[in-house]
């Protein structure tokens, strides 16, 4: 070899074991690689969903949850008599109008007889003021005057002669003073008689004709008072209802202040709901709306806003949402017509309110049909 020395390998020692050479191990990276390509994967689809997802739907109805406000009223007659007849019973379906009850009236047929009576006596009095002196009663007034005045005549034509005659002492002054008097009488007898004429001429005064105005006034009004208690015998359904209790019965003293009868209001109802306070900006009285009940599912009744209260509140107890969660609301009445009585008094209710299409009318609280 050329100036390079090659130094000899050694060789192992009989024996003896040669050592391992060193080898290289190389680790395959698969757990990062599979990290990488997941995030790459992720990254992609939601820059992909971002950009093509579509947008938001927007709400289009309000709920709001409540319960059928329970609407009753007792039922009393207007006078204090004895119950005669008592014509429904609980449960009852009654109309507007429809005769419930009726008291004993025998008394008050009375006072109306009466006060008839009395109201054509003042009628007929100022009837007869108004009409002012029958001719009759103007040719008897004359009649009288032409008598007073012949009186008269012949008294003066009698007073003159004793006058002359006790003048030259043929009569004597006795006679002649009587005849005096006579005539006086005769003359204000005639003057009287002529004032009587003339007031039966002229016909009643007017003051007389306003004493028997009112007079027939007052009679007809105590007429009507006694006729008005007569009506108020009968008790009658203010509206449309269910008899819920059936309190006095026949026989039993009724009076105002003791109800016989409770009526449940049940047509139109209305849902008493509360409005989320972030939807109070979307919803406004008169819009129309649907009552749910749990009672008939997949089943909406038409009904519409009435009412919003214009003081926020907290979330009552009774109110059954599908979370629970305090946060204010506020209070409205939802009217809905229930003429066959689907709709009962404290049940639970769902009102949906759409918000397409659903412009605010004037309604309020409209009778149902």
């Amino acid at each position: 070899m050329s100036g390079q020395s090659t130094l000899p390998r050694e060789s192992p020692l009989p024996g003896s074991v040669a050592p391992p050479r060193a080898a290289t191990r190389t680790r395959r990276p698969w757990p990062v690689l599979i990290v990488i390509l997941l995030a790459i994967v992720l990254g992609g689809g939601g820059a992909a969903w971002w950009r093509f997802a579509p947008a938001p739907v927007a709400a289009t109805a309000v709920l709001a949850y409540g319960t059928i406000d329970i609407r009753q009223t007792q039922l009393a007659f207007n006078d204090n008599d004895r119950i005669l007849r008592m014509l429904v019973q609980e449960g009852d379906s009654v109309r507007k109008g429809q005769l419930l009850a009726e008291l004993d009236a025998t008394r008050l047929q009375a006072s109306v007889d009466k006060a008839t009576a009395d109201a054509d006596a003042a009628r007929n009095t100022l009837t007869r003021l108004r009409n002012g002196s029958r001719p009759q009663e103007i040719a008897q007034a004359r009649a009288t005057v032409a008598a007073a005045q012949a009186t008269e005549a012949n008294s003066r034509v009698t007073y003159a002669r004793y006058a002359r005659l006790a003048s030259t002492s043929a009569e004597s002054l006795l006679n002649r003073d009587n005849a005096e008097q006579a005539l006086k009488v005769a003359t204000a007898n005639r003057e009287s008689a002529e004032q009587a004429l003339a007031l039966a001429v002229e016909g009643p005064r007017w003051e007389d004709i306003k004493v028997a105005e009112a007079q027939l006034a007052a009679a007809e009004a105590a007429l009507a008072l006694a006729r008005q208690q007569l009506a108020d015998a009968r008790l009658y359904a203010p509206a449309d209802g269910t008899i819920e209790d059936r309190i006095l019965e026949p026989g039993d003293m009724a009076s105002p202040d003791r109800p016989a009868l409770t009526l449940d209001l049940t047509n139109p109802v209305y849902a008493r709901a509360y409005l989320p306070e972030r939807e109070l900006g979307r919803v406004r009285p008169g819009m129309r709306a649907f009552v749910e009940s749990d009672a008939y599912p997949g089943e909406r009744i038409p009904a519409w806003v009435g009412f919003i209260a214009t003081t926020a509140e907290f979330t009552p107890k009774t109110v059954q949402t599908t979370e629970l969660r305090t946060e204010l609301v506020f209070r409205m009445h939802v009217y809905a017509c229930n003429p066959d009585g689907r709709l009962r008094l404290g049940a639970p209710v769902t009102v949906v309110i759409p918000l397409g299409d659903n412009a605010p009318q004037a309604r309020g609280e409209q009778p149902c049909g």
